[in-house]
């Protein structure tokens, strides 16, 4: 008789958490997940993605082996809180974009009962559409056998780091502030160029260099629609740097900025003018106070 494959829940499915699980589900792994609370949007992506739901999260927690957190950063200790107030025995996978010593925190907080605490960073686009995504681990090596088996064959892969928790959540803030920042810097480039009108000139200049970020316009508007989750990185980052000894000034400045975008969460139809003309100091009504500038 074979063995039961391990159970896998994710919380809570956004696109990425949607698109990993889906990797997970296509190897025969049963993938649950906790309706609870989320939005329509969110319950849609779980049903595309073959996910099992379950009312309530201390049955899912009951029947998972190991859990995979993947939500907006600021939410990751809550998420962790829930989870060891429930006193989940399994492996616990941290997956999200937050800095090591915040990775650490959890792990000694959900550890007082799991079995193992991985820390993890999904460094990648959405594994749909024939990309592939990387889910780094470093924790306990047969806690990350476990996860790696769960999606082998697919497109997700999970390089294994090393025992030290911190590690991957390390590598994820490294990349991302360069990544991320580099979106931020290249939007506020264009801006001032489009302000002086020599813009096209910019992106003369910028198309000589193999790889810039200056030539993406269109990812403008992709940046803004993402900062409500890019921001809070971004504070992660410039804790990380300052607990590092370097300077944290700049990415606090990124994360600042990425605010600006707020309003713009998830705006599909958002142009590249409506995301620059967001970045634009509010204009004040007779009160003393902002008046509401469109968006698009």
């Amino acid at each position: 008789m074979t063995e039961a494959q391990p159970v896998l829940a994710v919380l809570h499915p956004g696109s990425m958490g949607a698109a990993v699980a889906a990797c997970a589900a296509a190897t025969g792994t049963q993938v649950l997940w906790c309706p609870a609370g989320r939005s329509a949007a969110t319950m849609r992506r779980a049903a595309e993605a073959g996910l099992e739901p379950v009312s309530e999260l201390g049955v899912l927690l009951e029947r998972a082996a190991v859990v995979l957190s993947l939500c907006p950063p600021a939410a990751a200790e809550d998420v962790a809180r829930e989870v060891a107030e429930l006193r989940f025995t399994g492996v616990f996978v941290e997956g999200n974009a937050i800095s090591p010593e915040r990775s650490q925190r959890i792990a000694d907080l959900v550890g007082r009962s799991a079995r193992a605490v991985l820390d993890g960073s999904v460094i990648g686009s959405p594994p749909v559409g024939g990309k592939h995504t990387r889910l780094f681990l470093s924790g306990p090596p047969n806690a990350a056998a476990l996860v790696t088996a769960m999606f082998a064959s697919t497109a997700m892969s999970t390089p294994f780091l090393g025992e030290e928790i911190g590690q991957a959540s390390a590598l994820k803030v490294a990349y991302s502030t360069y990544q991320k920042a580099s979106r931020v810097l290249a939007a506020l480039s264009y801006g001032l160029a489009q302000h002086h009108g020599v813009d096209q000139a910019l992106l003369d200049v910028a198309s000589k260099r193999a790889g810039s970020y200056l030539v993406e316009t269109d990812y403008i508007a992709k940046t803004a629609s993402r900062a409500w989750r890019w921001a809070p990185e971004m504070d992660e980052a410039a804790d990380t740097l300052r607990e590092a000894g370097l300077p944290d000034e700049v990415l606090r400045a990124v994360a600042a900025t990425l605010r600006r975008w707020t309003d713009a969460k998830d705006a599909s139809e958002l142009s590249v003018e409506g995301a620059l003309e967001m970045l634009m100091p509010q204009p004040l009504d007779p009160h003393g106070e902002g008046i509401s500038m469109p968006s698009a």
